[in-house]
């Protein structure tokens, strides 16, 4: 299996999710995460779909300019990762490649139900687990990781929580 995961190790993603745990999460929370990931992506110029979560209800969606009606699937398929396993979706591609398996084969779940391409970060509450999923397609996955990442952690920031 040819890897495509930016050089992460999955010890190095499991610690990144640690450090992005949130005190708490509501709704109002979840429309700010939203809007930090569209600034930025409009900053930027990036041509990308952002979705949030919380649980399975989507609280905020938006496609910016050069985005394509296909990031919806991916963004879909994503989340179905999140939901099954609750991990990030580049961890869990990064775990089966250090593991050498098909994570489809052996999750038995249909890769065209499932994604396992950066991009989708577990909202994680502190003591709660997951509660939602922000879920970013339109990039190269890597970067799309990157992004979610960089957006969880200016949220934190703006909440005045320690990395």
């Amino acid at each position: 299996m040819v890897s495509t995961t930016g050089g992460f190790t999955s010890a190095q993603l499991a610690l990144e999710a640690q450090t992005l745990v949130l005190a708490s999460l509501s709704h109002a929370d979840a429309l700010t995460i939203g809007e930090i990931a569209a600034a930025f992506g409009r900053e930027r110029n990036l041509p990308i779909t952002i979705e949030i979560r919380l649980g399975e209800w989507i609280v905020f969606h938006i496609s910016l300019p050069g985005s394509v009606q296909e990031h919806d699937q991916w963004i879909a398929r994503k989340a179905a990762v999140l939901l099954a396993k609750g991990n990030s979706t580049m961890f869990e591609r990064v775990f089966a490649e250090e593991q050498g398996y098909d994570w489809y084969e052996h999750n038995h779940l249909p890769e065209e139900h499932y994604a396992i391409h950066g991009g989708g970060i577990p909202l994680n509450v502190s003591e709660e687990g997951m509660v939602g999923a922000l879920l970013i397609s339109g990039l190269p996955q890597v970067e799309d990781h990157l992004l979610g990442v960089e957006v969880i952690a200016e949220f934190l920031a703006r909440k005045g929580e320690e990395l």
